[in-house]
């Protein structure tokens, strides 16, 4: 009996070791942490000016979209629940996309339609005439292949453009001064996403093993860049991609910061808007270790998700 009782007590040490004990993870309050909404960017301004609209009518725009498409809910709140999330936090990160980013259109079919316009088209991801698999190749890269999984095989290859090649020469060749995404992964041009949940196509190659697990959808391909846009433009596709990012930043938020941020959807949807959501919890781990408790705060899109929460709740 009493080594019964010791292998128990061992097995349970061995389960919980490298996770915060449960009494140390800290439910995020609900809410703005900031009284007034941060200053919204002046790309995001000069974006809406030349639309000859405004943020207000933005909103309303793909809130009347939400409102009146219940296909598209039915759909937000099935895909939410496949990823065990709240679906309001589905909501919050298509409002702040299409009212800070892009203009809703008027109907989900024209998502399909748009999404249908790319299928088949011929392009490749890769800088300079250098495809993004010959690019991975090099030998700064070589620590990255002992990586498990998507997430954290393209996170490290992430980290290696940033501190090897970003704004630097190397080889003979010059590389931008610009994020991984933008230059090897965005060949129509810089800046751009897609779709209903506006995912930028290596954040689809970082989540995808989570989405063919949860959704069955085929895994994506860096090789194959049409049909990483096909999935992205795709609406059924794109909301299980967003939910994937979404769980994911509430998952690192509590294993890395010891915190628990699911009932915040001005968070999940700032870190929606933002990215690296790993090295954001661990910043946030590490000004917290002094004993004063620092929340995560929300940006200017994530406020308005918060601020609206009760009208969003509403669409669901």
């Amino acid at each position: 009996m009493r080594l019964t009782a010791c292998l128990f007590v061992i097995a349970t040490l061995c389960l919980s070791a490298g996770a915060p004990a449960a009494a140390e993870i800290r439910a995020v309050p609900e809410g703005n942490r900031h009284a007034e909404q941060p200053r919204v960017p002046g790309a995001s301004v000069r974006r809406t000016k030349a639309g000859r609209t405004s943020f207000d009518a933005k909103f309303e725009k793909v809130r009347d979209l939400l409102a009146t498409d219940r296909q598209l809910v039915g759909k937000i709140k099935s895909t939410a629940a496949a990823y065990g999330i709240a679906p309001i936090h589905m909501i919050g990160a298509i409002v702040g996309e299409h009212t800070y980013n892009v203009d809703a259109y008027d109907r989900l079919q024209s998502y399909y339609v748009k999404a249908a316009a790319y299928a088949g088209n011929s392009f490749q991801f890769g800088y300079d005439g250098e495809s993004i698999a010959e690019f991975v190749e090099r030998p700064q890269f070589a620590d990255c292949a002992g990586e498990k999984g998507s997430y954290a095989l393209w996170s490290c290859r992430e980290r290696v453009w940033d501190r090897e090649f970003r704004g630097r020469t190397v080889a003979g060749k010059s590389f931008p001064n610009n994020r991984f995404s933008a230059v090897f992964f965005q060949p129509f041009f810089a800046g751009q996403t897609f779709g209903l949940g506006q995912i930028n196509p290596l954040t689809a190659l970082m989540l995808t093993d989570m989405v063919s697990r949860v959704s069955g959808y085929e895994r994506l391909e860096e090789n194959n860049a049409g049909g990483v846009y096909e999935a992205i433009m795709d609406p059924d596709v794109s909301l299980a991609y967003m939910a994937a990012s979404i769980r994911h930043s509430i998952d690192v938020y509590r294993s890395i910061a010891g915190m628990d941020i699911s009932n915040n959807p001005g968070l999940t949807a700032t870190l929606y808007n933002v990215g690296n959501p790993d090295a954001r919890a661990a910043a946030l781990a590490a000004k917290n270790t002094g004993g004063e408790i620092h929340w995560p705060e929300e940006n200017y899109y994530g406020w308005l998700v918060n601020e609206k929460r009760a009208e969003l709740e509403r669409l669901l």
